[in-house]
């Protein structure tokens, strides 16, 4: 990594060694697999440009290859009994890819944010903004900036408190005597001055968000965010339209934390004695070692992938490997404990959305049909809530679709972006005939990935939808599952 400067902040990274993931096979078949648990980490210290005009950014630059890729939603179609068939492009490869750099953005003291962008010398291009899930990062995206970032301005970083934006240095650090080995950082007594405020709540993340359009990005951008990262992205829509030119949700979430938000109920919030603030109460840090090494544990984190990817020919060893590393650092466990202990935001999630159907932000939806978290059911109603955003599922995909089928959110992406920036004069996917509009229709996407033909399958949801009718078959799909198994 290439710093242009170095101050007074830094950042830790952690290094898995080999023996530690070389037993992974492809896709989610890691059963057999013992891990060992990488205990060494590296700190970088890093701090602000010293040029006046990139203050506050620390990056590292690599070269980017710009192609044009219009024909990406030229698809070649054939119907086939009722449905439909669509030739959509692969993911690029080598040379055909755009670059990817990275960059270290010092927002607040001690408070470094990890980025990575790729192209970028497409000037004249739309920003892209990506946001992702609780306990991944910027690493779950790198399929659409090697791909999108061939048309656009794409963006992606990691929230504070987690991957690459942890801390680099303990917020509340024990004292001498009680340090040992396995000492988790923010277990002390007292909090360090930087950090006597700090909660990884979404009412940060969504601040974070928003300076860093206004600080980085430099424009508007559109946000797309899966899971947490879909309901920051419309928080921050409906707190700041100027900074928003439309939002697709991938799984969103549709509530985040428990406890109540002191700028919406301050009474009530009174009565809980501690929301998320360093140093944690010794109650919660006895807790938190506890729940931790559950949840941290390889074997937690595959069953994990192991529910949240439909398809489990899917191959997630980086995603694994990453979401190791970052278990790995001294900050992640009081981390997660603020986290979980956060209040909710100012405002909830349907509220989100009715401001920004207020504000005319245009919203779309993209939502994996098997998501065994964020059902159907969270996609339909927020389809009902704001009619006029296309809502397509897609199945077989989970929990990450952007991840599990990239080619289908891609080309859905171009697709979209192409309709809203043209003010509807390009057609959205799917609705190149109007009679669709109403009724939706369905249609198998195919694509080649690894040399391999794949088939999805893709259904765009009209105006006319009823939840009753989607509830009905929810429970009779899954009544005749629990049939089956049961003889």
């Amino acid at each position: 990594m290439e710093v242009v400067s170095s101050s007074h902040s830094c950042l830790a990274f952690h290094q898995t060694p080999t023996s530690a993931r070389r037993s992974l096979g492809t896709g989610l078949g890691l059963r057999h697999t013992k891990f060992a648990r990488p205990r060494k980490s590296a700190v970088l210290c890093v701090g602000r440009a010293s040029n006046p005009g990139d203050s506050g950014k620390l990056h590292v630059s690599r070269s980017f290859d710009v192609s044009d890729v219009d024909a990406a939603l030229q698809g070649i179609s054939k119907k086939v009994g009722q449905i439909e068939k669509v030739s959509i492009p692969g993911l690029p490869e080598g040379p055909d890819s755009s670059q990817i750099s990275t960059g270290l953005w010092e927002w607040k003291p001690k408070l470094t944010v990890y980025y990575e962008k790729s192209g970028t010398k497409n000037s004249k291009a739309p920003a892209v903004l990506f946001l992702p899930g609780f306990g991944v990062g910027t690493f779950h995206f790198e399929k659409q900036l090697m791909d999108l970032g061939r048309d656009y301005k794409v963006w992606t970083m990691d929230f504070l408190g987690q991957g690459m934006s942890l801390p680099c240095e303990d917020p509340a650090p024990k004292a001498m005597a009680e340090e040992d080995e396995e000492s988790y950082w923010g277990f002390g007594q007292d909090s360090q001055p930087w950090a006597d405020e700090l909660v990884y709540s979404v009412d940060l993340w969504r601040d974070q968000v928003q300076h860093f359009i206004e600080e980085v990005i430099g424009e508007p951008v559109y946000i797309v965010g899966n899971s947490l990262g879909g309901f920051v992205a419309l928080y921050l829509a409906a707190s700041s339209p100027h900074l928003v030119k439309g939002v697709t949700l991938l799984n969103a979430t549709p509530f985040w934390g428990f406890l109540p938000n002191p700028a919406r109920s301050p009474r009530l919030s009174k009565i809980f004695p501690w929301a998320g603030t360093f140093p944690l109460p010794s109650v919660v840090r006895k807790l938190t070692e506890t729940v931790w090494q559950k949840i941290s544990d390889p074997r937690s984190i595959q069953k994990i992938l192991r529910q949240v990817y439909a398809d489990h020919s899917t191959n997630v060893d980086k995603v694994f490997s990453r979401i190791i590393e970052t278990t790995e650092h001294p900050a992640a466990a009081a981390s997660f404990a603020s986290i979980m202990f956060a209040p909710m935001g100012q405002i909830s999630f349907q509220e989100a959305l009715s401001r920004c159907q207020r504000q005319d932000i245009p919203i779309s939806l993209m939502y994996g049909k098997e998501d065994p978290w964020v059902t159907p059911y969270w996609g339909i109603r927020v389809k009902q809530q704001v009619p006029e955003a296309p809502y397509y599922e897609i199945s077989p995909a989970g929990h990450c679709p952007h991840d599990e089928v990239p080619e289908v959110i891609n080309y859905l992406l171009r697709g979209w972006l192409k309709n809203v920036e043209s003010e509807g004069s390009v057609d959205l996917p799917f609705l190149e005939d109007s009679s669709f509009q109403e009724h939706g229709v369905s249609k198998e996407l195919e694509f080649v990935r690894t040399g391999s033909k794949k088939s999805v399958s893709v259904r765009l949801f009209g105006s006319q939808i009823s939840l009753w009718s989607q509830l009905s078959s929810f429970l009779k799909r899954h009544a005749s599952n629990i049939r089956v198994v049961s003889r």
